[in-house]
């Protein structure tokens, strides 16, 4: 029987081989994280499992671990945010997660003072191989409304809210896990916290929810987007062209990826398809698109003039609504400098996977 020890570290390694990583540090803040939310037995059955479904019946046949007890044991890891799950009412399917976008933001239940602490010292070994790498974890969604008639004619279904909402049958809403985690640490900011949409091609799949999540239609679904674009929150969603589960409504100095951009100058953290632009003759100079709206600093001013930093805006669109002038625009990018987001999540994994140079074979 493996020491205690030995099987976190093992889950951290496991964790690290993934395409996501995480990567070890001198003084072992990954392996305090992972201690804080997995027992041993946890952490020994997590690596067992993989980054596709299986039914607790393949789990056992696959491994040779008995079938006795197992789907409790799959269910409760599932109920503390250690893995993914689905139950379907005759069937339940788990799989592994990664430690971002999984394992974290999966922990919003069970968060405490501690662990938001070990995660604010873990951002700075995480942030950078992270959030550097491609393809991002997450692409932008332009408000639609700020995309012009022209730019919707060849937009991708990706670059639409409205398309991403349109495909899901079931909605759920959700508190901010970046924002509970600056709460705990008496940081948060004053804009709201339940915005983050969870979205399934599946009717009724949140309902009674283990993670807690508060089911919502579709039309309160498009309440959140509205609200969140009213308090300046940028739509963030996974860097895929299909396969889409959440829309995170994120700020810039809560949110771990936005912040890479602003704490860390990795100005290529997320996928964008327009940047935005300000027609000088027509700019009031009033200053709200830098100092209320732009979430990662992307405008900037010279003796009255404002102008926007083409190289580091996302192309978010938070910042046109409110101009008094209604000098900002919406420009998508030139076809050679737009990047096609995967597939979906298998082919997300495989290049990303490739990128950084890890075999997680083992685990698909």
């Amino acid at each position: 029987m493996p020491d205690t020890e030995s099987i976190y570290k093992k889950l951290a390694e496991v964790l690290d081989t993934l395409p996501n990583g995480f990567p070890a540090t001198e003084n072992g803040i990954e392996i305090k994280l992972l201690k804080l939310i997995f027992a041993p037995d946890e952490a020994e059955l997590f690596c067992k499992l993989r980054l596709t479904f299986e039914t607790p019946d393949q789990v056992a046949a696959r491994t040779k671990i008995p079938l006795e007890g197992l789907d409790e044991k799959l269910t409760h890891m599932w109920h503390k945010g250690q893995l993914f799950g689905v139950d379907f009412g005759t069937v339940k399917m788990f799989k592994m997660l990664p430690w971002v976008f999984g394992i974290y933001e999966f922990q919003l239940k069970h968060m405490t003072k501690e662990f938001a602490e070990l995660c604010e010292a873990y951002a700075p070994f995480y942030g950078p191989q992270f959030f550097s790498n491609t393809p991002q974890l997450m692409q932008v969604v332009p408000v639609e409304e700020e995309i012009s008639s022209e730019s919707l004619q060849i937009a991708m279904p990706y670059e639409r809210i409205s398309r991403i909402i349109e495909k899901g049958q079931s909605f759920a809403v959700n508190d901010c896990i970046c924002k509970k985690e600056k709460e705990l640490l008496d940081q948060r900011c004053d804009k709201p916290m339940e915005v983050c949409l969870a979205i399934a091609p599946v009717p009724g799949i949140f309902d009674n929810h283990p993670m807690g999540a508060r089911p919502i239609s579709k039309e309160e679904a498009y309440e959140v987007l509205r609200k969140s674009e009213e308090a300046g929150l940028v739509h963030l969603t996974s860097n895929f062209e299909h396969g889409h589960i959440y829309i995170c409504n994120c700020c810039g100095c809560c949110c771990g990826v936005l912040r890479s951009i602003n704490e860390l100058g990795i100005n290529n953290a997320v996928n964008a398809h327009y940047y935005a632009e300000i027609d000088g003759e027509a700019c009031a100079s009033c200053g709200v698109c830098k100092d209320e709206r732009c979430q990662i600093n992307a405008i900037e001013e010279n003796d009255g003039a404002y102008t926007v930093l083409k190289d580091k805006c996302i192309g978010c669109g938070i910042c046109i609504s409110t101009c008094p002038a209604d000098a900002i625009s919406l420009i998508r990018k030139k076809p050679e400098d737009i990047v096609k987001p995967p597939a979906g999540e298998t082919e997300w994994f495989k290049l990303r996977g490739g990128m950084r140079g890890v075999d997680f074979s083992a685990f698909e």
